[in-house]
């Protein structure tokens, strides 16, 4: 089936991008290359810029400064239709009045390619729908109609295709099972793809690699892995995931690892964990790495332990329970635990202490000074109701 779609995809090269709009600045001095053949997701809050060079790579808005590349010639000034890029948007825009298979085959048959229809039909097969190519539109569910509008895009044989929030009007269960077989279709067509979403789980499943952007810059772009494990600043590490922060200068160091006085106590990081090594410096530790412990642990090497805390908040979640826990000096930290057995583990009012390995932590390489720290929007706030409601169907599934 790859062989009827064995154009490959291109690379994309955006080099000094910036966009002004009237009274503010979307997008300043943007450079990043994408690599052909390759599943790349642009991830950020509502207001960020992604769209917006999602947009400007179409061909749908034109950059103050900066050129574009596909496959190394510049787009910079060419209009939509010349550009060997198609787009799949969140509202599928099919066409209600044509069947599936004419609204596949749309596009060819404009540009008077031979056998439109049949290079429609393995399209269709592609995505596992050419068994309902007679039907309309309306009497599709919404994921198939997602994966008409993807097959309308892919029979193009773009060099480059362009996922604007694809998947934001499926239920969740759908989307995990499109989230997957999108990036079955990429492998198997072979095309570069550029997916701009703000939903953090959607971007670590499909993508190969990660920009996260804020106010216009991408602030850190690597393997999903890469930017959970080591975020580098703090807006990645709250944006991508939850994480605990302590602020605290250094007090000592060695060739492997750092302390730093924070917390009302002495927190160390392995030092290549750590993106600053003097000064102020900002620790971090996920939640589900830490361990609830109901008596003070004695000192080991290797672990750093917070607490005495009280618990002040248990939220069962179904795969995992989350225990926010207040400390002096340290603030509100935050715990997942597994659920292994019946009920929590501790109950609201709880004294407790945290602990976590030291390889576990990692050193940002911003302040966490008030002002920069990461206020999340509408969208973002979404994304951890939209966890705990992911856990919850998992269990009912």
């Amino acid at each position: 089936m790859a062989g009827a779609f064995d154009d490959s995809g291109a690379d994309l090269e955006l080099v000094g991008i910036t966009k002004r709009f009237p009274g503010f600045t979307a997008i300043e001095n943007l450079n990043l290359t994408i690599p052909a053949g390759s599943f790349f997701a642009l991830l950020g809050p509502s207001g960020c810029g992604k769209t917006t060079t999602l947009r400007l790579v179409a061909g749908l808005e034109t950059p103050t400064a900066g050129r574009i590349l596909i496959g190394g010639k510049d787009v910079t000034d060419s209009p939509p239709h010349q550009r060997p890029v198609n787009t799949v948007f969140q509202s599928y825009a099919l066409f209600p009045h044509m069947t599936v298979l004419r609204n596949v085959a749309f596009g060819l048959s404009r540009r008077g390619i031979q056998d439109a229809l049949g290079r429609a039909h393995e399209a269709l097969r592609l995505v596992e729908l050419d068994h309902l190519a007679g039907r309309r539109p309306s009497q599709l569910s919404g994921g198939q109609q997602q994966r008409v509008a993807l097959a309308r895009a892919i029979v193009n044989r773009p060099a480059l295709l362009l996922l604007d929030e694809p998947l934001g009007a499926l239920d969740l269960k759908l989307r995990r099972q499109m989230q997957l077989e999108l990036k079955t279709i990429q492998d198997e067509v072979g095309l570069t793809f550029l997916h701009v979403t703000h939903d953090q789980e959607e971007a670590m499943t499909m993508a190969d690699t990660v920009a996260v952007m804020n106010k216009g810059r991408i602030e850190q772009m690597g393997a999903p892995e890469e930017l959970y494990e080591l975020p580098k600043t703090s807006f990645v590490a709250n944006f991508l995931g939850q994480s605990n922060l302590f602020t605290g200068q250094v007090v000592s160091s060695s060739a492997l690892s750092i302390v730093v006085s924070a917390a009302g106590t002495t927190l160390e990081v392995p030092r290549e964990r750590a993106e600053r090594h003097a000064g102020t410096v900002t620790i971090g530790v996920r939640p589900e790495k830490l361990t609830l412990l109901v008596e003070k642990p004695a000192p080991a090497a290797g672990t750093n332990v917070l607490g005495p805390g009280i618990v002040s908040d248990v939220s069962f979640s179904g795969v995992s329970t989350q225990y926010l826990v207040e400390v002096p000096g340290a603030g509100t930290i935050t715990v997942f635990a597994q659920n292994m057995v019946f009920g929590p583990v501790v109950n609201r009012g709880s004294e407790v202490w945290v602990s976590w390995a030291v390889g576990h932590g990692f050193g940002l390489g911003d302040d966490q000074e008030a002002e920069l720290r990461f206020t999340p929007d509408d969208d973002t706030q979404s994304i951890a109701t939209q966890r705990r409601a992911a856990l919850e169907a998992e269990l009912e599934a």
